[in-house]
């Protein structure tokens, strides 16, 4: 029985999809979303949408229809999981991070190990920064037992991309429920700073600004990484810069934050506001960041007993997930708190296994 979903539900972007795919994907229970996009000023599919469902369709083998740009139905029909390499390119620009956030949870339990290797952006707008994905959210699936090896060949910036990136996925039988409420105390503050086709002073002046701002906030323990290319060293299609921090508890919990660098913005208020971005999420004393608390879900949902997470901000797309799950899994889940303002998660796991 194919399962219904409402793609206008919530902020009725590209994560409602996102998420319907990988769950059932997960489940191996056919869905049919629709409405997809309906809000936008351009509704149904783009390419960055059809990317994420093609590769998760090729680790489940899926039966797929309706994939074609501006469509505003599609219906996925996963068959076998799979493991093995897999080759794939968004697209320019198409944000790598947001293909692993929906395929990694499928991922998880295939056969065997998987390896994808991705070309597209790295670091671009409206999609967490790869290096957020490779220090902040493989080191949190580590924590629940998943190892997720995320390196970073080439980087890629909007609008010609061209980025590349490993990432290794060794399957697990079950993952381990996860318990993050409290932060606990700071330990340090570690991060990178980089910058491709501009001169190598861009990376050091985001790293120094964050460093200040953090050293004025209390904060002692402090390591930015600087990544910068010589003119001649440099392969990247084209210029850009970021910078992503992240903090670290005694409790081994990370919270992050992370600037894009823009034409004619300085250097130092890229850093700086990175840094003050991460020292706002830090305020809370909780454990999970904002943009970490909806990608968890699905692996929340895969454990086995019940997680609690504490949330620094309820965000519409961990609503959105949820909502998704309930659909889904009939998904016992409580979250506690307003959008917009900090809360405590509880998904009682399914317990899938292998």
């Amino acid at each position: 029985m194919m399962i219904e979903i409402d793609g206008s539900y919530g902020e009725g972007g590209g994560q409602i999809l996102r998420t319907s795919i990988a769950l059932s994907a997960l489940t191996m229970r056919p869905v049919r979303v629709s409405k997809i996009r309906a809000g936008r000023p351009k509704p149904g599919l783009k390419r960055q949408h059809m990317a994420g469902i093609d590769i998760i369709a090729q680790l489940v083998d899926a039966k797929v229809s309706g994939l074609e740009v501006g469509n505003t139905i599609v219906e996925f029909s996963p068959r076998t999981r799979r493991g093995g390499d897999y080759i794939y390119d968004v697209g320019t620009a198409g944000s790598i991070s947001l293909i692993l956030q929906a395929a990694l949870p499928t991922a998880a339990l295939a056969p065997e190990p998987i390896r994808l290797n991705l070309t597209g952006g790295t670091d671009v707008s409206w999609s967490p920064p790869i290096d957020y994905m490779r220090a902040v959210f493989a080191h949190s699936l580590r924590r629940m037992g998943l190892h997720v090896e995320i390196s970073v060949r080439k980087r890629g910036h909007f609008p010609r991309g061209g980025g590349s990136v490993l990432c290794t996925i060794t399957p697990v039988e079950e993952l381990t429920a996860l318990d993050l409420v409290d932060f606990g105390d700071i330990i340090g503050v570690s991060g990178i700073s980089h910058c491709v086709r501009l001169p190598p002073h861009v990376a050091r002046r985001q790293a120094d600004s964050a460093h200040s701002v953090l050293r004025e906030s209390g904060i002692e323990q402090i390591m930015i990484d600087v990544e910068s290319y010589q003119k001649n060293e440099d392969r990247h299609l084209g210029p850009g810069s970021g910078i992503v921090i992240w903090a670290e508890s005694e409790k081994g919990a990370r919270i992050g934050a992370d600037r894009l660098g823009e034409r004619g913005k300085p250097a130092e208020d890229v850093g700086s506001e990175c840094a003050h971005r991460l020292i706002d999420e830090l305020s809370t004393g909780l454990a999970v960041d904002s943009h970490l608390c909806d990608m968890l879900v699905p692996y929340m949902l895969l454990a086995k007993g019940t997680s609690e997470i504490g949330v620094t901000k309820i965000t519409q797309h961990l609503e959105t997930n949820l909502w998704v799950a309930q659909k889904l899994l009939d998904a016992d889940v409580s979250l506690k708190g307003k959008t917009g303002g900090p809360g405590k998660l509880t998904v009682r796991g399914v317990g899938f296994s292998l």
